[in-house]
């Protein structure tokens, strides 16, 4: 680790969080507490047993990696437990000096008869809402002194769901049992950001973009391309899951199909040896001209160290990341968490992963910072991002010289 990067440093930096999934970063004894009030049964009911059985260091595989949601998901179905895991989740953002964060989830896996999109949107919202203000009241922050603490929602289609998702999808399977089943995911995409717009646009709340998640090998993300231009077309920014189990091809078809202005992961934007297409006949020259066009364009890559690790065994090695390449071709880079608990880790872990894996200078930990509050899906005016970003770069640079670091 560079000896000026220490970890008290990084931890009063001020940072984002662009990728961060709500059902993948609840508080264990919430989820165990909840629980036991709605009747879910776990595979442990002490922190310890859970760690060991379910949300562990390292998992076998991808598949391992999901059950965890299994649990989480079944415990998220009313607003009151939506509304406590948003609150707990900006006051442990907010508690490492995470200025502002996205939380991007899928509302369809929440939803039920007496529990409506509207609603549970809202309880998100009034959760996050909460955790800003009680933050937001401090003195320095009050003054103007510093940034205050901000986030917004992400809501997220599922590249593919079976009735046993969640009860809304089982109902939502049952209505269209007679329709390829291509169709129905298609469409449950579509319903969602069209509830998406509306809701955001009725009730004023802080939805800033959309994003496609879940398996991506077999499920090409260019099959949502409907739901992508309706977002397009409504000034809703957009994400997408790709190159995480995938290809560069999977990349590409997200930026040129979908018009995303953000790459959630892009592990697998240097593997030549995942191009399926016969048309591409130099796979090396394709990945070079697409991370090309991603750097010129400065479409954010959202990078999740720990995640990676865990659900790629190839990946022995964490300076085998592809963050490596990104650097060295100067890609629009942020570290995230991807899930907090699933992957047992905060922003200042990944960051100083990061530190250590790739020998980060300071000039480069600044860029990725900064490039986190640059591109983010900001909730209000250009004029008001600007100012906000400028506010957090002067607090940068503040705790930086505190530490002993140029400017």
């Amino acid at each position: 680790m560079t000896s000026q990067l220490t970890p008290e440093l990084v931890a009063s930096l001020p940072k984002t969080d662009l990728h961060v999934h709500l059902d993948g970063s609840l508080r264990l004894p919430t989820l165990i507490e909840l629980a036991r009030e709605r009747g879910v049964e776990l595979p442990a009911w002490d922190e310890a047993g859970l760690r060991r059985e379910v949300f562990r260091d390292s998992y076998a595989n991808l598949g391992e990696y999901l059950h965890g949601f299994k649990y989480t998901c079944a415990v998220m179905r009313d607003a009151v437990a939506l509304e406590r895991i948003a609150f707990e989740l900006a006051e442990d953002n907010f508690a490492e000096g995470v200025r502002y964060f996205e939380v991007r989830f899928a509302p369809q896996l929440h939803l039920g008869d007496d529990f409506s999109m509207t609603d549970c949107l809202r309880a998100v919202t009034d959760g996050l809402r909460r955790a800003e203000a009680q933050f937001n009241a401090r003195p320095e922050v009050v003054d103007g002194d510093e940034p205050p603490y901000r986030a917004g929602i992400i809501v997220s289609a599922m590249r593919m769901f079976t009735a046993g998702f969640s009860p809304w999808y089982a109902d939502y399977v049952k209505l269209h049992r007679f329709l390829p089943m291509d169709r129905v995911i298609r469409m449950a995409a579509v319903d969602l950001v069209h509830a998406a717009v509306a809701i955001r646009d009725q009730h004023n709340l802080p939805i800033v973009g959309f994003d496609l998640a879940g398996q991506e090998n077999g499920y090409p993300s260019g099959a949502h391309d409907e739901a992508y231009r309706y977002a397009h077309r409504h000034f809703l920014k957009k994400t997408v899951h790709a190159g995480e189990a995938f290809g560069a091809e999977s990349i590409f078809q997200a930026i040129t199909e979908l018009h995303a202005d953000r790459i959630g992961h892009g592990f697998h934007l240097f593997s030549a040896d995942r191009i399926t297409s016969e048309t591409i006949e130099d796979p090396e020259r394709y990945i070079a001209r697409l991370a090309q066009y991603i750097a010129d364009r400065r479409i954010t890559v959202e990078v999740c160290l720990t995640s990676n690790m865990q659900t790629m065994p190839e990946l022995e090695d964490l300076k085998d990341h592809a963050f490596a390449k990104m650097l060295d071709a100067r890609l629009s880079t942020t570290l995230c968490t991807d899930n907090r608990l699933i992957s047992n880790t905060t922003v200042t872990n990944e960051i100083l992963l990061a530190i250590d894996a790739f020998d980060l200078s300071p000039r480069q930990l600044k860029q990725n910072l900064v490039y986190g509050f640059k591109r983010s899906f900001f909730p209000g005016s250009y004029r008001e991002k600007r100012a906000y970003v400028r506010q957090v770069i002067d607090l940068y640079e503040r705790v930086a010289r505190r530490h002993g670091l140029p400017a």
